[in-house]
């Protein structure tokens, strides 16, 4: 595989890095780019995937982005990780939920790391711990290059979620590691990263 990695460690805008993922999908199309593992916190956002509907949005004064990825109306804000990829299964299985399968068995696999015990749900897209999400994932597949990723909680302000009804959820209904463990994890990106890339090459 010739996957670039990026950690970024200062906090990136959310329309800053849509153009930096829609530019590396132009150049994977053209055969002129790497594919993409690209982790990264953004400052507080809301964005609206393409499901969202206006009785989602529970505080009228917040700033909604739009945008083209799969899914409802969700949060981004610092503590959660996100993590974004560009990836060309036309090198791969065109299978979409094959891939959304890998995701969620990575974080599962991550998780179990700090001794938290989670699962998926067949309905429902994302990573739940007790009945509460803990993970959620966004996809857009274009000519088979599938792109956007997932986010996981780590130790981010959970009240930041009542001004929404989260991907289509009660808004009480979301945690994070360190609601779940009390622990604050550090450096954990390369962990996370290794059981990404080794459970990709399965696809």
């Amino acid at each position: 595989m010739n996957i670039e990695i990026k950690i970024s460690k200062r906090r990136i805008s959310y329309k800053n890095a849509m153009k930096i993922l829609n530019k590396r999908v132009e150049k994977i199309k053209k055969n002129k780019g790497k594919e993409l593992i690209w982790i990264l916190e953004h400052p507080t956002t809301y964005t609206a995937g393409i499901r969202t509907n206006n009785e989602e949005i529970l505080d009228k004064r917040i700033k909604i982005i739009k945008t083209n990825r799969g899914g409802k109306i969700t949060l981004h804000n610092p503590g959660q990780k996100i993590v974004y990829f560009v990836l060309n299964l036309n090198e791969r299985k065109k299978d979409i939920r094959k891939l959304i399968d890998t995701i969620e068995r990575s974080l599962i696999e991550f998780l179990r790391i700090y001794k938290i015990n989670a699962i998926r749900d067949k309905k429902n897209i994302g990573i739940w711990v007790s009945g509460k999400k803990i993970a959620a994932i966004g996809l857009r597949v274009s000519r088979w290059i599938a792109f956007h990723g997932f986010s996981i909680n780590i130790n981010n302000n959970l009240k930041e979620y009542l001004k929404i009804i989260p991907c289509g959820l009660n808004n009480q209904k979301i945690t994070s590691i360190f609601k779940e463990k009390k622990i604050i994890i550090k450096n954990f990106e390369k962990k996370l990263i290794k059981i990404l890339l080794n459970n990709i090459k399965r696809i």
